[in-house]
């Protein structure tokens, strides 16, 4: 009954604690020599939050981030597009977190060695094949020095990015992922939190826009907190793209004169990309929606099934989302090909929907309507577009995107124990 996980991030984590939830053996494979606390900030939604605080995490979420309290859009010139409250704030049985997500992989993976033990999580384990039958899966993995080890299971996992080998091994001819033109940089930075003290901000266009957030609590003697920003401007697609590595660093300057005058009263920007001590370039890039996440035995998980474009702050969420569906789906039918296609059945569709949704801008999409409307520069913007038209359009959003607050509120709770 041995499931085998595929990759040891966030998504990886989650499949490993749920399946200890749920009393299944599970191993996870993870390709680095070491698991370290990489990346930058990210966003939980209610709706994966309340995930995690069912698996036993919720005091511990709290002591690594800090809990949302407001959505904000912000024009060019400085004046609210729109501006919402988040997580408790808003009435949600659960908060919203913003998050290093280093931190949070970090904190997943040490309560899966507690919980689990040390042999449950093998590093230096690089997944390059597959095989299965009727009874179960075989995974094929290797090390570093070149030492090759064949795994037994009952399923596979795949929770191996956006580069998966096995989403490659089970459909061959998909290529490259795709980029979409727009370039995203992405830094750190001390600084005191604007607005409410813990608010999402996102000022700008479509083609140019900056958002920021904190991710720790204001330090008593500085007030300073750790503000993690990201900046982005778009291309034309026909252009050299970036390699797609998290982790490549590259100076300020290269990005840094095209926000030179986003200086307004209460954010300066320019202050906040040369404040930062490493700054992160990465390429905004998804992949096209998939017919198929399963193969008998074999199911994609995260970004190895649906990698979007971080637009909606539920890339993690989802990926969280992915693996608490399966585990409630492993529970009804046991670790098997027909838990794997229930689980495929219930997301593929509407998650395939999403991906192409955060395609079109997702949330942020109501600024090209702004743009198009008055070049994204407005005194108040009750004169540009009602605000009942913009709550509708973020409200149709959260459907999609599986937290709207009535739905989840009332909705049961995806593992019963």
């Amino acid at each position: 009954m041995t499931v085998l996980v595929a990759g040891g991030g966030i998504a990886g984590m989650a499949m490993a604690l749920t399946c200890h939830q749920i009393g299944i053996p599970v191993k996870v494979f993870e390709s680095a020599n070491q698991i370290l606390p990489l990346g930058v900030g990210i966003n939980l939604q209610p709706n994966a939050v309340r995930e995690l605080y069912d698996l036993g995490l919720s005091a511990s979420l709290n002591q690594i981030g800090i809990q949302t309290e407001e959505w904000a859009l912000v024009g060019r010139n400085g004046n609210d597009v729109w501006a919402e409250p988040r997580g408790l704030l808003a009435g949600y049985d659960w908060p919203q977190y913003s998050v290093h997500r280093g931190k949070l992989q970090m904190m997943m993976y040490r309560a899966a060695l507690k919980r689990l033990g040390a042999k449950a999580i093998i590093a230096d384990s690089r997944v390059v094949d597959y095989n299965q039958s009727q009874e179960g899966v075989t995974l094929h993995t290797i090390n570093n020095a070149g030492v090759k080890e064949t795994h037994e299971g009952s399923i596979l996992v795949a929770a191996d990015g956006i580069n998966s080998v096995v989403r490659k091994r089970m459909h061959p001819d998909e290529g490259a992922p795709i980029w979409g033109g727009a370039v995203m940089w992405r830094g750190l930075s001390q600084a005191k939190p604007i607005r409410t003290g813990a608010s999402f901000t996102l000022v700008g266009k479509l083609e140019q826009r900056f958002v920021s957030y904190p991710i720790s609590r204001p330090d008593p003697v500085t007030g300073l907190s750790d503000v993690n920003w990201i900046a982005e401007l778009t291309y034309d697609v026909e252009a050299d793209w970036p390699d797609s590595d998290w982790n490549k660093q590259v100076p300020a300057a290269k990005f840094k004169d095209a926000f030179a005058d986003w200086d307004f009263d209460w954010l300066n920007i320019p202050d906040l990309i040369d404040s930062a001590n490493e700054i992160y370039e990465y390429p905004m890039i998804d992949r096209d929606p998939i017919d198929k996440w399963v193969d008998k035995r074999v199911g994609l998980i995260g970004d190895a099934a649906h990698a979007m474009y971080p637009v909606g702050s539920n890339g993690a969420s989802q990926a969280i989302i992915d693996t608490r569906v399966l585990g409630a789906k492993i529970l009804e039918h046991g670790a098997n090909n027909m838990a794997l296609a229930a689980y495929e059945a219930q997301l593929l569709g509407p998650i395939n929907e999403l991906v192409l949704r955060n395609r079109g801008a997702g949330p942020i999409g109501i600024l090209g309507i702004i743009e198009e409307r008055c070049g994204g520069v407005f005194d108040d913007i009750d004169d540009i577009m009602p605000r009942s038209e913009i709550d509708d359009y973020m409200s149709r959003y959260k459907i999609a995107a599986g937290f709207a607050k009535d739905q989840l509120n009332g909705s049961a709770q995806t593992i019963i124990i």
